[in-house]
């Protein structure tokens, strides 16, 4: 095990770190756990016992290779948060003075991870890799720019704040993953059959089950005109 970032040496893992970020590690520390460690190349959010904790906030598409290097040995926990219930709080120009706050009508769930899991599904089948979903009410702050996100009137979001963290799933195999199919959903079936039964977007249905074909939860065992039909794998 590589020693914990010199004294003398910028916390990278701390370099333009957002405040939802802070306060998820903060919030899920424990006593003994080492903040910000070195490890084969990479700096950790913690580290626990030879356990690694990674949170990530944003994407997966940028940890792809650190996820990747470090599970090949060591085990690692992702924890990803997904907003339960957001609320918008627009500041002016100056990112300080608040102008308004309401909460959005938007509820999350868990299967919006599989809208990053694209990155890398196959490591759910991987003994070394476990996921948690942290269901969180959040704040969005956005700050005007009139110069900039021209798709959002000019507001840009500043940063993300934790209010709370309300449920949390955790994820340690394919098996897991595969109870987010709705039992009712009859085999085989389509991407269209699923959003239906979970009653969301197409397009995240076809990433979880793109997701759980990868990770061998799902198999596809035919067409249905131009749609690929699926059953659930009984291995």
């Amino acid at each position: 095990m590589n020693d914990a970032l010199p004294a003398d040496s910028h916390p990278i893992g701390t370099l333009n770190e957002g405040p939802l970020h802070a306060r998820l590690k903060a919030w899920y520390a424990q006593p003994g756990d080492q903040p910000e460690v070195w490890l084969d190349g990479f700096v950790v959010d913690l580290l626990r016992g030879e356990q690694i904790i990674e949170i990530q906030t944003a994407g997966f598409a940028s940890i792809r290779d650190k996820v990747r290097t470090i599970v090949a040995d060591h085990p690692l926990q992702l924890v990803y948060p997904v907003a339960r219930e957001k609320w918008i709080v627009k500041v002016d120009e100056d990112g300080q003075s608040p102008l308004s706050r309401r909460k959005s009508p938007k509820r999350g769930r868990v299967e919006e991870v599989f809208a990053e899991l694209v990155s890398f599904p196959e490591l759910l089948a991987h003994p070394n890799f476990a996921l948690e979903v942290l269901l969180v009410q959040e704040e969005e702050v956005r700050r005007y720019d009139g110069s900039r996100a021209w798709r959002r009137r000019g507001w840009i979001t500043q940063e993300r704040r934790l209010l709370q963290v309300v449920g949390s799933h955790l994820f340690k195999g394919p098996a897991d993953m595969a109870r987010l199919v709705p039992g009712h959903v009859a085999e085989p079936f389509t991407t269209a059959d699923l959003a239906r039964a979970a009653g969301f977007g197409r397009r995240l249905a076809q990433k979880m089950a793109y997701c759980l074909r990868k990770m061998g939860a799902l198999q596809v065992c035919g067409k249905a005109g131009r749609a690929l039909l699926y059953v659930r794998s009984t291995t």
